[in-house]
């Protein structure tokens, strides 16, 4: 068999809706579909849906100094660290923070996982839609309606997981779940699940409390340990939201 073949088995061909994990899982899926949903529950996605409900436009962008330059140079307003949030700067990565600061038109929100994979599938141009638990039904929903999922217009779903400190990717369960809950509401595609993405599917009915898994598993105890625990309780509201995240031209706004 060919190298090129060989090459192709990694897209899942075939079904009409996939997972893969992380900025190499994106760049792979982003190849084939025609559209990519972004998981990131703690909490780049969440940090999203929370700020594009209050009608924030959110641009995506690489965790890094460079993110106030270039809000400056778009006319944003820059999102800081969760733990250099003042009263002068309170916009974060932190959803309970977005919850309360004041609506801006535009924000950018740096982050190493979600936003990050975000960024880069932007310049794809294809559709990318940023889900969390919040909104997970009202994701997929929204795939089905456009006609997504078809073997020749497959949906890729993208866990973004966590960082070693290596730089690897570190797969995490509230990204899973959160993959899986997208996925729950795909089960009907044309196109089917691939293998891959049913396997994700799996993990969904075998947690039977959704929120404690999201609050015991490491990012979930990390986040609390360190004083956000709120962000966590925001994170696992399921269903709550029926806000679709779009991202078109860099920019994260609400789907019609």
């Amino acid at each position: 068999m060919t190298e090129a073949l060989v090459g192709t088995v990694y897209a899942q061909p075939g079904s009409g809706a996939r997972f893969d994990w992380g900025l190499g899982g994106a760049a792979e899926l982003g190849r084939v579909c025609v559209a990519l949903v972004v998981v990131d529950v703690l909490s780049f996605t969440t940090s999203v849906e929370v700020a594009v409900s209050r009608g924030i436009r959110v641009h995506p962008f690489p965790w890094g100094a460079q993110a106030a330059e270039y809000a400056r140079r778009v006319g944003a307003v820059a999102a800081v660290g969760r733990g250099a949030v003042t009263p002068e700067q309170p916009w974060s990565l932190s959803p309970a923070a977005l919850r309360t600061a004041p609506v801006v038109p535009d924000l950018v929100l740096p982050s190493p996982n979600g936003s990050a994979i975000c960024a880069a599938a932007s310049a794809t141009g294809m559709p990318v839609v940023a889900a969390c638990l919040r909104n997970a039904p009202a994701v997929a929903r929204w795939l089905v309606n456009e006609g997504y999922g078809t073997a020749q217009a497959p949906i890729g779903v993208v866990a973004a997981g966590e960082r070693w400190p290596d730089g690897t990717v570190r797969p995490g369960v509230e990204d899973h779940l959160g993959a899986s809950a997208v996925l729950d509401g795909l089960v009907t595609v044309a196109g089917g699940l691939s293998v891959e993405a049913a396997v994700a599917l799996a993990a969904l009915s075998g947690v039977p409390d959704l929120p404690a898994a999201i609050r015991g598993c490491v990012s979930g105890r990390e986040l609390i340990y360190r004083g956000f625990g709120e962000d966590v309780e925001i994170a696992v509201e399921f269903g709550v939201s029926n806000v679709v995240p779009l991202l078109r031209d860099g920019v994260f706004a609400a789907a019609a």
